[in-house]
């Protein structure tokens, strides 16, 4: 093969690997946000049913703060055993690819440089130890309305923005949006 070839191949593989690394890096991101949400059910009931439902997660009541109506529940996020698997796996194959890039652009050296696969585990443990940190979950009663004869509360939501779509999904809650 000729050197354009090969030069413009490893340089392809380079930019690839630098990707797989900021993918890896983003996998242990935090994601937290803030949404507001409407729960077709009285204030009182709907804090009951929000205690019973973060403490079925694994959360506990953290501190409760009557004057601003606010909840905050705390709880260890666990590591998913199939995400750590599977940027393992990515590893692996992306150390294997520039592994043979390398090994074609410097042949003597070619056969220790596909060993560069050794350090994919790297990235299941990088994942592992920076997954398993203390969450947060904020909960604040911004008001209570009637609408259509129907009582309707407004929650005010500061979690990882997989929580606050398990929330909405297990409760049936709405998201608000506010008209300008």
């Amino acid at each position: 093969m000729n050197n354009t070839v090969l030069a413009s191949s490893f340089i392809l593989t380079l930019l690839s690997t630098i990707g797989l690394v900021f993918f890896i890096k983003a996998s242990v991101k935090d994601r937290t946000q803030n949404l507001k949400l409407i729960a077709e059910q009285e204030a009182d009931s709907l804090l009951s049913q929000l205690k019973e439902y973060f403490s079925n997660r694994a959360y506990r009541l953290a501190a409760v703060d009557e004057a601003q109506n606010q909840l905050t529940f705390k709880g260890i996020v666990r590591p998913s055993w199939f995400l750590a698997f599977f940027l393992t796996l990515l590893a692996a194959i992306g150390t294997l690819c520039f592994g043979f890039a390398l090994s074609m652009l410097v042949p003597k050296y070619g056969q220790y440089l596909i060993w560069l696969v050794l350090i994919s585990p790297l990235a299941g443990i990088f994942y592992w130890q920076k997954s398993k940190r203390p969450e947060e979950v904020s909960l604040k009663l911004e008001g209570v309305f009637i609408e259509a004869n129907k009582t309707k509360s407004l929650l005010s939501v500061t979690a990882h923005r997989d929580e606050l779509k398990a929330l909405q999904e297990a409760l049936n809650l709405k998201s608000y949006k506010q008209s300008n």
